[in-house]
């Protein structure tokens, strides 16, 4: 496969840390934060994503990531899926033997990144719900495009997030779809509350606790 390495991204930043989220928590990771965002959501702790940034061919984020030594390595933004050459990134990064994740924010069709059978990138979809005022930009057709090791995230402010969550997991058969994440907006809801909810109805999701923001603290910019 022939990749366009001279091809170009807006990146945000590039920093190395602790996965936080997923399945791969605790695992160091490299990230590759890419700049804009065609969402708002209410609790976003990325504001400064949506804007700025430079210009960097795939090539120099190559071996911006070399250096970190580190072979797991996030796409995330901001949504990097609005940056056309996000998919030759991602086959440029696996092409140099890395695991690769990207976070989605599942408003914009996994049919961008081709046809995935050939490509092991693992999509992380955070699906939005109504306390982020996000909701209506949902594309529930990416269901349909979700493989086994890919995951769906779900960042819930209050009971009502729960309820509408574990109603489109039953809806859509997420759970036989691929693994599911729970989130707790920790300005609105604990995490207590949320794992006592999620034991009560023997729900097969894993709880995230955003380990990054418990190892590291104050600015969380580049952890």
């Amino acid at each position: 496969m022939l990749i366009n390495t001279d091809a170009s991204l807006k990146v945000c930043e590039i920093f190395t840390s602790i996965q936080g989220e997923s399945s791969y928590a605790g695992v160091p990771c490299a990230f590759v934060r890419l700049t804009g965002c065609n969402l708002r959501c209410r609790y976003c702790d990325t504001v400064y994503a949506y804007s700025g940034g430079y210009e960097l061919t795939i090539a120099e984020i190559i071996v911006e990531v070399q250096k970190s030594g580190i072979k797991l390595v996030e796409i995330t933004g901001g949504e990097p899926l609005l940056q056309e050459n996000s998919a030759s990134l991602i086959d440029a990064l696996i092409a140099e033997g890395n695991t690769v994740l990207i976070e989605t924010n599942g408003s914009i069709s996994l049919e961008v990144l081709g046809k995935r059978t050939d490509n092991p990138v693992t999509v992380i979809m955070d699906i939005k719900t109504p306390a982020s005022g996000m909701s209506a930009h949902n594309d529930f057709l990416n269901f349909d495009l979700l493989l086994p090791h890919d995951e769906i995230k779900f960042v819930l402010s209050d009971e009502n997030d729960y309820v509408w969550a574990v109603d489109l997991i039953k809806t859509y058969e997420l759970s036989q779809k691929c693994r599911i994440l729970f989130s707790a907006e920790t300005s609105f809801l604990s995490h207590e509350t949320l794992a006592s909810w999620i034991i009560r109805d023997a729900l097969p999701v894993r709880l995230n606790v955003q380990l990054h923001k418990y190892i590291f603290t104050g600015d969380m910019r580049g952890r």
